[in-house]
């Protein structure tokens, strides 16, 4: 089971990398998406999706199905959460997203499950094949689709658009001001650092080795997080070598092979990989795959934790 988990994965992964776009940010309904005060109701409203799609919600949406775990982790975050009717089946967090629904395994949906669930909007996802959202909007729900965010600013841009979709322009405002605070904390605090420690990330273990290059969210948490990715050089995710990772001589490990049987002691039983200052110093750390891997609203706790696992003197 954990083999066919990863395998998707992975797949899911490089479809990311192949469509991954930019949040469109510049839209506002005919009347100010602003917070609603309780009880009351906005009617015909535009809210721009990452495709430039206008889409129209004659109400502000009170049933909501999410197609990716990150944004159901926005909704949640705007405190939305109660509105969430289906979700896919690696929703894990919050703990209530478990109990949600399952309608989708992130790539594949069931369209005739989801339209049982009389949603009045759909937070879609660029994983895929776009042309099963068809028969969701030929049966008149609103389907909002967001790209893979490459990006902090993508991020931001994602539960901007979320909470116009949901009427709560303000609260993803106050959302985004709160992880930009948490993320400047901790760069003031790297900023003390003689120099960034080399670091190797890596995202999915062997026989497959993948690890994350620049011009990917990933990397922006370790460069926020003060931490030198030593396949910064490369672009998206990147698959490497036993050789190329011990040539390069990572002084710490970070790997998110949350799925592994034993993540740690795999990596640190690699046949060459003794040489590595990492591995000689017991300097190689199993992150939380979620935390460090979903462009999602928690990426300021995924800066902190990245900062705290590869400084902890700093954090005392």
């Amino acid at each position: 089971m954990k083999r066919t988990l990863r395998f998707s994965w992975i797949s899911m992964l490089m479809l990311t990398l192949l469509l991954t776009g930019c949040g469109v940010n510049d839209d506002q309904s005919s009347k100010d998406n602003k917070d609603t005060k309780k009880g009351e109701e906005i009617k015909d409203y535009t809210v721009t999706d990452d495709t430039g799609k206008k889409i129209k919600f004659e109400k502000i949406p009170e049933k909501v199905v999410s197609l990716q775990p990150s944004n159901t982790e926005i909704l949640f975050a705007l405190e939305q959460g109660d509105k969430v009717v289906g979700v896919t089946d690696f929703d894990n967090y919050p703990e209530e997203a478990k109990d949600i629904e399952h309608v989708s395994d992130s790539v594949n949906i069931n369209a005739e499950k989801i339209i049982a669930l009389k949603p009045d909007a759909i937070i879609a996802y660029s994983i895929g094949d776009e042309t099963a959202l068809k028969p969701l909007e030929d049966a008149g729900i609103p389907v909002f689709l967001i790209k893979s965010a490459a990006n902090f600013d993508d991020v931001y841009g994602d539960i901007g658009q979320i909470a116009k979709v949901m009427g709560v322009a303000e609260k993803g405002d106050e959302l985004v001001k709160d992880i930009k605070s948490q993320i400047t904390s901790v760069e003031e605090k790297v900023k003390t650092l003689d120099e960034k420690e080399q670091t190797y990330f890596e995202v999915s273990p062997a026989p497959e080795i993948y690890t994350t290059g620049s011009e990917t969210f990933q990397n922006e948490i370790l460069d926020s997080a003060g931490i030198k990715n030593i396949f910064d050089d490369q672009k998206g995710w990147v698959k490497v070598s036993d050789e190329e990772v011990v040539k390069r001589n990572p002084k710490s490990i970070i790997t998110t092979a949350t799925y592994a049987d034993d993540a740690v002691g795999e990596i640190k039983s690699r046949k060459g990989w003794e040489d590595i200052d990492a591995v000689k110093n017991d300097d190689v750390h199993l992150l939380d795959e979620n935390v460090m891997s979903r462009p999602g609203p928690r990426i300021g706790e995924a800066v902190e934790l990245a900062a705290k696992t590869v400084y902890p003197d700093l954090f005392k």
